[in-house]
């Protein structure tokens, strides 16, 4: 096991901690345009999957890293609001496609430029981050 220097756990500490603003500050955006921090995932798994006929819920779990009960609930309660609909496939029999409705979709429009945004901050924060001293020894 190799060990990590000072400036390289220094370095650890804040990307971890960029990135916990980041998620914190994304909460917060979703909190304020009145919708859930989870519902604001779903609306972005779903608009950004590359399927044009919309993700199924497997597809949604895998994306969010969630179990598929956990994302039934999830869509159940998005669907209840009004922010997404679901849609048999009719080219497979059983399975159920997820898309927008028009109030989901502009509340994730509404989300999506201010995160652009940030993200762009982020990035440059992380470049900023001066690099870990190259601790690699010579080749034997």
């Amino acid at each position: 096991m190799v060990e990590l220097s000072k400036q390289e756990f220094t370095r650890l500490l804040q990307i971890r901690s960029a990135l916990r603003r980041f998620i914190h500050w994304s909460e917060q955006q979703a909190r304020d345009a009145g919708i859930t921090p989870a519902q604001h995932q779903l609306l972005l798994a779903i608009r950004g999957h590359p399927e044009p006929i919309g993700p199924t819920v497997g597809d949604v779990a895998r994306h969010l890293l969630l179990r598929h009960h956990s994302v039934v609930g999830l869509v159940d309660r998005a669907s209840a609001a009004g922010l997404v609909e679901r849609s048999p496939d009719l080219a497979k029999p059983g399975t159920v496609r997820l898309t927008l409705t028009e109030k989901g979709s502009r509340a994730l429009d509404a989300l999506a430029s201010a995160h652009r945004d940030e993200i762009a901050r982020f990035t440059h924060t992380l470049e900023a981050l001066e690099p870990p001293e190259s601790s690699e020894s010579p080749p034997p």
